[in-house]
């Protein structure tokens, strides 16, 4: 059965909270990082509350209501264009369901909401070995070809004294 007909991609209710929690932990392990249980619980309940501007969706099977991926996207205000920009920053799809079209799925309800709220553009960053994804996103965004850096107060800090 093709996914589209499996697949239903919803707001997250509170009761997704475990099963949200165990796709996001695997979204951290692929990305060799951690969180503390603090900043979990923040993440979730700044999402189920929406009381920041971080939102969340929830690729579900349609038969039991099953969460099988997730993605967080916030609006932000930019210099080149009056309207807002959403930014997808997490995109994770259970290693069970990957190759069965959830991950469009959730890009494009993501694009939808976005466009609901005039937003101009939908943008991600994904890591360079990510080539899995990458196969998905090169078919539906483009890739203008800006490199990322993250500024570490820190290193910064340290090396001013």
């Amino acid at each position: 059965m093709p996914v589209q007909t499996e697949i239903v991609v919803t707001s997250f209710a509170a009761s997704d909270k475990e099963r949200w929690k165990e796709l996001w932990t695997a979204y951290l392990a692929f990305y060799e990082t951690t969180l503390a249980d603090e900043i979990i619980e923040s993440t979730w309940q700044r999402i189920i509350n929406k009381s920041g501007s971080l939102r969340g969706l929830g690729a579900r099977i349609r038969s039991t209501g099953k969460l099988v991926g997730l993605t967080h996207f916030l609006l932000h205000e930019s210099a080149w264009n009056p309207r807002p920009a959403c930014y997808l920053q997490d995109l994770f799809v259970d290693p069970d369901q990957r190759g069965t079209g959830v991950g469009r799925l959730l890009i494009e309800a993501v694009a939808d909401k976005a466009r609901a709220l005039e937003c101009y553009k939908v943008h991600w960053l994904t890591h360079q070995t990510n080539t899995t994804a990458r196969r998905l996103y090169d078919n539906l965004a483009v890739n203008e070809g800006f490199i990322r850096y993250d500024f570490d107060y820190d290193k910064y800090d340290r090396a001013a004294k």
